[in-house]
């Protein structure tokens, strides 16, 4: 058996033991229900784009890349007609064909004259599908039990969670922005912070599907409302590049690079520096 032969036999077991550790332990929802919080939504279909169930495997590694995620948000945004030319701002007019060929072989989009629309509308955003993502990441990538647009009855901070995972026994949220920065506000990191202190995760991440800086607009939010919450606040610290954390626990991240790389970089900063 070769070297990398003995490497793949050592992929597959850890995986069949996390499995088995996974198994052992509590559920993600019996891990909420602990702290006394019952679902009573989750995971909403209406304004989910995805293609046939043969195509998601395709679909989720398309997903994984920057330009197929502006495409699909633009598709989305012009769902009621759109032409390749007009889609053509964050791909070459070849991978954006390449791209439309693909959502109209899986049933996603249809051919209306010489341009297209989405194929089962209306369709409020990408919000739904990014969550849907990133669910499929931490399931997927590593290996988790993950929920994505959760609603809880009776919580102080309102709305929902866009993604909750279960991470070495306890709980991670993440909040899912598809937004570019100009569109973010501060009511929306203070509603972040607000749900963290109802639900108490072991570590949160506030995530922005863009490669713009993050330490222009967004940073100096969370600076601010650390301030007004707190007479000696933590302070937001650059782990590298545009990523950032506030006392080794809530995590501030982007998408450039890669999105799983990014997630993967704020889960082992928690563990070697908060365990």
């Amino acid at each position: 058996m070769t070297e990398r032969e003995d490497i793949a036999d050592l992929k597959q077991e850890i995986k069949r033991l996390r499995k088995l550790v996974a198994q052992g332990a509590p559920g993600l929802e019996s891990l909420l229900k602990q702290r006394g919080f019952r679902i009573y939504k989750k995971e909403p279909e209406d304004d989910l784009v995805l293609p046939e169930l043969g195509a998601i495997e395709e679909f989720f590694r398309r997903m994984k890349k920057y330009s197929f995620r502006l495409f699909l948000r633009d598709v989305i945004k012009f769902q009621d007609g759109f032409t390749i030319e007009r889609l053509a701002r964050y791909a070459t007019p070849e991978v954006t064909k390449e791209y439309t060929k693909f959502l109209r072989t899986h049933g996603l989009v249809e051919q209306i004259g010489e341009g297209f629309r989405l194929k089962r509308r209306p369709v409020r955003s990408f919000g739904t599908t990014l969550e849907w993502f990133l669910a499929e990441v931490f399931k997927r990538e590593f290996l988790t039990e993950a929920l994505w647009g959760v609603k809880f009855r009776k919580i102080e901070s309102g709305g929902d969670y866009d993604l909750i995972a279960k991470i070495n026994g306890s709980i991670l949220y993440m909040e899912a922005k598809s937004s570019p920065p100009k569109q973010v506000y501060d009511r929306e990191i203070a509603a972040f912070l607000n749900r963290i202190e109802d639900l108490h995760p072991a570590l949160a991440i506030f995530f922005m599907d863009t490669e713009l800086r993050m330490k222009d607009k967004i940073v100096p939010f969370f600076e601010e409302e650390m301030k007004q919450r707190n007479k000696e606040p933590s302070h937001v610290v650059r782990m590298e590049k545009e990523l950032f954390h506030i006392a080794d626990r809530i995590f501030i991240i982007n998408a450039a690079g890669s999105i799983v790389a990014n997630i993967e970089k704020a889960l082992q900063w928690y563990f070697r520096n908060k365990c």
